[in-house]
């Protein structure tokens, strides 16, 4: 791939791992620790993709991010050392594609590097989105090939299985209820004590190696049903 990479992040062990993992794959990439240099090199050449490290020496990753989405499209993707979900919304909002945790798994960063190069070059092909295929932070199916790829991987699924992860695909940050999701795929009356959807919700959890407990995908919402965010 030739396509080029801007990574973003003051801490130079974290900064010459990833541009040698992306080097490995045939990527371009340009580091920088400051959002200074990074909205110089960005006027520079615009990069294919952005990395960007939420804590830096003269602002923050969020507020680059929101500087770059003033005149750029390219996909960004947010690195944050906190695990709470206040810097993940935070970045999503202000325009952020994707984002990892620290410390990351080097190998999972580049499949999500991937997979929004993927997506945008889809996108900019067609200058739409396809509304037949969602992205959900390196999780994508296509409704219209009835395939999904998890990092770029395949998922092996059953047909009933792919409608009701669609189904919360294409409503996602909504709860749907065991009922509505009986109803909409199997189309048939949803009786009480029905765990068919528990199970299948199972079944695709595992296909996607979610853990049980703290799934990133599928989320219990107990006593309602389930979402994806």
């Amino acid at each position: 791939m030739d396509a080029q990479i801007l990574v973003v992040d003051d801490e130079l062990e974290i900064a010459s791992l990833v541009e040698v993992y992306l080097q490995s794959e045939g990527f371009q990439v340009r580091t920088c620790g400051t959002a200074a240099r990074a909205l110089a090199l960005t006027e520079e050449r615009e990069p294919d993709l952005a990395i960007l490290d939420v804590m830096l020496p003269d602002g923050s990753g969020f507020d680059l991010c929101a500087r770059l989405r003033q005149e750029h499209h390219f996909p960004v993707l947010m690195l944050t050392a906190r695990t709470g979900d206040q810097d993940k919304v935070t970045g999503l909002t202000l325009g952020a594609d994707d984002y990892l945790t620290k410390p990351f798994n080097p190998l999972e960063l580049v499949a999500r590097v991937k997979a929004q190069l993927r997506r945008y070059t889809c996108y900019n092909e067609t200058e739409r989105m396809e509304s037949d295929t969602i992205d959900i932070h390196g999780l994508v199916i296509s409704h219209a090939t009835h395939q999904c790829w998890l990092y770029d991987q395949p998922v092996s699924l059953t047909p009933l299985e792919f409608e009701v992860l669609w189904l919360l695909c294409d409503h996602r940050g909504q709860v749907l209820s065991a009922e509505q999701i009986f109803e909409t795929v199997w189309k048939e009356k949803y009786l009480e004590r029905n765990n068919t959807v528990m199970v299948h919700i199972r079944r695709i959890r595992e296909k996607l190696g979610e853990p049980s407990r703290n799934p990133r995908f599928i989320k219990t919402v107990w006593g309602v049903g389930y979402k994806i965010e």
